[in-house]
């Protein structure tokens, strides 16, 4: 059959259809390696300061070069990775003067997120919020940091959900990281191991108030934890050994003074 004059044959847009699954599949694995390499960061499990090569995260996340090259490129933006042409990809070593520089940007951007998503929270993100609060109620005490970083994530990601305001998101998603971090430290390499009671007592502060939709609480319970993490900052100065904090610096034996 002889396709009309002035009128394109339909198969002409069959492989931009074919393709949409592909490009809908690429974007899962991106993000997928994205949070894979975020909790590898989050646990020093890539320790700071460490060089790789692209295969070496490819073999190491278990995904493809795409996949991988986005993820990388993302949290470079996020200031948590280094690229350069010669020396492949370096994990930013911390700087903690940095990070409590940034902590006083994040108060803010979490006052104003916690006051958005208290005004604009609806019956079923409320819902969830006094679900996570029961979880955290429960089982908080028990729970190691890793799991407990899972939780602090899912808060994270409801609040901003909530909040919806995608500006803000973009920039205090990689403070969550970085703090993240700073917290896995804190209760994992400090000579006195401390609990998560504080910190699990805080959350279930915030999510309660906004839950609540109690405005000014739920801005005193966040600035609450802003304090609890400023406070973590001395006791990293005094305890952690700079070669944790860059694993290309000399280690010492005895604390920091």
């Amino acid at each position: 059959m002889t396709t009309p004059p002035g009128i394109r044959s339909k198969t002409v847009k069959e492989p931009a259809l074919k393709s949409a699954p592909r490009k809908a599949s690429q974007h899962n694995l991106s993000g997928q390696a994205y949070e894979r390499l975020e909790e590898l960061l989050i646990c020093c499990e890539l320790k700071p300061g460490r060089f790789l090569a692209m295969h070496e995260l490819q073999d190491m996340l278990g995904f493809g070069r795409t996949p991988v090259h986005q993820a990388v490129s993302r949290l470079a933006t996020d200031t948590l990775l280094i690229v350069s042409p010669r020396n492949g990809i370096q994990i930013a070593p911390i700087d903690l003067s940095r990070d409590r520089r940034l902590l006083d940007l994040r108060r803010d951007m979490e006052r104003f997120v916690i006051r958005l998503a208290t005004e604009r929270s609806g019956a079923t993100h409320r819902n969830q919020m006094q679900h996570i609060k029961r979880q955290l109620i429960e089982h908080g005490a028990g729970m190691s940091i890793d799991q407990f970083n899972v939780v602090d994530r899912h808060i994270d990601q409801l609040l901003l959900s909530v909040a919806n305001e995608p500006f803000v998101e973009s920039t205090l998603r990689p403070l969550h990281t970085i703090f993240r971090r700073i917290g896995w430290i804190y209760h994992i390499k400090t000579e006195k191991i401390p609990d998560l009671r504080a910190t699990v007592d805080g959350h279930i502060a915030v999510i309660d108030a906004v839950a609540s939709g109690q405005v000014d609480a739920a801005i005193t319970a966040s600035e609450g934890l802003m304090d609890f993490v400023e406070g973590m900052f001395a006791v990293l100065e005094h305890e952690i050994s700079p070669a944790l904090l860059d694993c290309n610096q000399t280690s010492y034996d005895t604390p920091l003074s």
